[in-house]
């Protein structure tokens, strides 16, 4: 969720260098990275680099899909979630492709779908078995290939199996018990109130920058906005749909907030890396759509955690 490819974050010979310029990445800008500019600051792409119309329409857009889904046939969700995580593996691996890494996506699509759909039904044992089952396809597969480079592909193929597929498994989990859609709810709200209120705070606020070397536009200021955003979001989400205690929604809100931040991070390391802008171009204002999944990712055990711990399901 972040900015310019910058040449110079990259030497001849393949190895990260850094970045080229303290107010520029390679990744696209992150709601919480705005820093007040000069000039024409209210412009729709000014302060963030984000076709903020745009975005908005597409954010809009992806909400009434995903509580149309949640709330008048749950395993339709599952659909959506599958669709999306799909097209992340698929970026994934694109984008790892161009950098010189083969990894198989047959087998990475068929096992992100057993993990996505299966839980719902067989629960954590069967999301344990369907990943270690597509952690041995890929290893046979990509043996069939030969030994040269077997261990770059391998551990590379591994990872999307993990990421995202593997933690997209427990989106299943969420959904499952009687009140799930509204456990779904809290987490997407949550982590997408990490992102507003990021924005907005770091547009009016931003001053001090949060990690120059990943992320350069992201700004202390952003994260406070995100952490009030997301604490508040999950005190009441939590107790008037879950009948939770309001400290209980703010426990998630935080980890919500923390865990958020960090896929974006992650995410910026993983495109700075390799050297592309963004995943993808699907979302118009968002970018591909492993850009919208990382802070989600990220987000979604932790909060599946705690809810199950704090606020079991009847």
């Amino acid at each position: 969720m972040d900015g310019t490819a910058a040449a110079g974050d990259r030497n001849p010979a393949g190895g990260a260098t850094g970045p080229s310029g303290a107010g520029h990445g390679t990744e696209r800008d992150d709601p919480a990275d705005a820093a007040v500019p000069s000039g024409d600051a209210g412009k729709a792409t000014g302060r963030t680099g984000r076709n903020l119309p745009a975005a908005v329409a597409v954010g809009v857009a992806l909400g009434a899909v995903v509580i149309g889904s949640l709330y008048f046939v749950k395993v339709a969700f599952l659909v959506v979630v599958l669709v999306a995580v799909g097209v992340g593996v698929h970026e994934i691996v694109k984008a790892l492709g161009g950098y010189g890494v083969r990894v198989p996506l047959a087998p990475l699509l068929a096992g992100m779908a057993a993990m996505v759909l299966g839980p719902y039904w067989g629960g954590a044992t069967f999301l344990v078995g369907a990943f270690a089952v597509t952690v041995m396809v890929l290893l046979a597969w990509r043996m069939f290939q030969g030994a040269e480079g077997f261990v770059r592909d391998a551990t590379a193929a591994l990872f999307v199996a993990a990421y995202p597929a593997l933690i997209a498994g427990f989106v299943p989990l969420l959904l499952a018990p009687e009140d799930g859609p509204d456990r779904v709810i809290v987490f997407v709200a949550v982590t997408v109130c990490s992102d507003i209120g990021g924005y907005f705070a770091g547009i009016f606020f931003g001053r001090h920058r949060m990690s120059p070397l990943i992320s350069p536009k992201k700004t202390w200021e952003g994260f406070a906005g995100s952490t009030l955003a997301c604490v508040v979001a999950g005190a009441l989400l939590v107790h008037f749909l879950l009948g939770g205690e309001y400290w209980e929604g703010a426990v998630v809100g935080l980890a919500g907030v923390t865990c958020a931040t960090l896929g974006d991070l992650v995410e910026s390391v993983i495109k700075r890396d390799i050297g592309i802008k963004d995943m993808g171009t699907l979302l118009p204002g968002h970018g591909g759509a492993m850009d919208r999944l990382d802070s989600l990712l990220f987000t979604l055990v932790p909060v599946w955690l705690l809810l199950t711990l704090l606020v079991p399901a009847a």
